[in-house]
């Protein structure tokens, strides 16, 4: 190759270079799509953690090799895979074709999690009708109003907000709807009311929450949690809409999940908008605070800022409407007094023992993301 002499003629290679990474890129979905069909073939698994950790370990070795950082070839591999990934669960999903021509009634389709469902489960086959108040979504039949359906849909899913979802179960229970009926609140024990309306009209009813936001694209990792209402079929048959893909799915009791969701939202939640509020009423400017910023309070920050950009109701719901949400603010409220006393009192041991006690119980917890075996 002949020496380049010229900045232009540099970044003009660059630029070629760019190029024919993207087009590999475009050839490494492709075969994915592919492999997918050769997994739905032989029956494997979409995810293979063993065959991700040779690749990985393959790549490291060989970037070092070429001079290049190991550690950033891992993370450009990681982006590579996540995305064959998707690619191959949407197909996969696709192809298991649970709608096969089912009709499915979105109630509260226009909101962001509604919307992902309906989308979902029009990628499955499914026939989405969607019935909100807000206006149509495009590519779906609209209802402006629910309660003008006949309800002679063979899946009803209620993505309302969570302050009138219980009321729309209720309601739903003295129409009877035949096909089967869920929600997906992000908190269950406001919905006891309703749900147990529909138990007792013998609708075929569950509960579902997904533990995931609306711009998710792969389920790997991500869980489903199904609460048991009583009816076996029905829960079988939710469960079922997610069997094609990577999510885990947990089934638990509606007082278990809403004393869980307590510390998994609720408390996370509270321990971001404590640190963004007390940060906002530190008086000290947040550019001047960038600038001596750690890696701890850079990773802190950028979930606190994702959270703040959530919405407020939605939070103050999570917070307010849960039965058991008190007890996981009580529990940040003593644990931020204790380590208040316990750094006053220049108390080591006991400052010790805090980490301590917090490292052996972190230690148990899976690691996401790592090769089981």
């Amino acid at each position: 190759m002949a020496e380049l002499k010229t900045l232009e003629e540099i970044r003009a290679r660059l630029s070629a270079i760019d190029r024919e990474l993207i087009e590999l890129i475009g050839e490494r979905q492709r075969l994915s799509r592919e492999v997918e069909r050769a997994k739905r073939a032989t029956g494997h698994a979409t995810r293979d953690y063993r065959r991700e950790r040779e690749v990985i370990l393959g790549v490291r070795r060989h970037a070092e090799r070429h001079g290049v950082s190991p550690d950033i070839a891992e993370q450009i591999l990681r982006l590579l895979i996540r995305s064959s990934l998707a690619t191959q669960e949407q197909a996969r999903v696709v192809a298991a074709g649970q709608g096969s021509g089912r009709r499915a009634l979105v109630i509260g389709g226009r909101g962001k999690m509604g919307r992902w469902f309906a989308e979902f489960l029009a990628s499955q086959g499914f026939r989405v009708e969607i019935a909100d108040p807000a206006g149509p979504v495009e590519g779906f039949q609209h209802l402006a109003r629910w309660e003008d359906s006949p309800l002679d849909h063979d899946l009803v899913v209620v993505a309302t907000p969570l302050g009138v979802t219980s009321e729309v179960l209720t309601a739903l229970s003295l129409r009877k709807p035949r096909g089967l009926v869920f929600d997906l609140a992000s908190v269950k024990t406001p919905l006891r009311a309703g749900l147990e309306a529909l138990v007792r009209a013998g609708v075929r009813v569950t509960s579902l929450h997904p533990m995931f936001g609306p711009d998710t694209d792969l389920l790997s990792g991500r869980h489903v949690l199904y609460v048991d209402l009583g009816h076996a079929e029905a829960l079988a048959s939710a469960q079922e809409l997610f069997a094609a893909t990577m999510a885990e799915r947990v089934v638990m009791g509606l007082d278990e999940h809403d004393r869980l969701i307590a510390y998994v939202l609720g408390l996370s939640h509270a321990l971001n908008i404590a640190f963004f509020t007390a940060l906002a009423e530190s008086g000290e400017a947040a550019p001047r605070l960038a600038r001596m910023s750690s890696t701890t309070f850079d990773a802190q920050l950028d979930v606190a800022s994702r959270v703040a950009e959530e919405s407020p109701a939605l939070y103050f719901e999570i917070q307010a409407l849960n039965e058991y949400g008190t007890e996981s603010l009580t529990a940040l409220l003593f644990a931020v007094e204790r380590l208040r006393a316990t750094v006053r009192a220049r108390d080591l041991a006991g400052f010790r023992q805090m980490m301590e006690r917090g490292q052996g119980y972190l230690h148990t917890r899976p690691q996401p993301g790592r090769d089981p075996a």
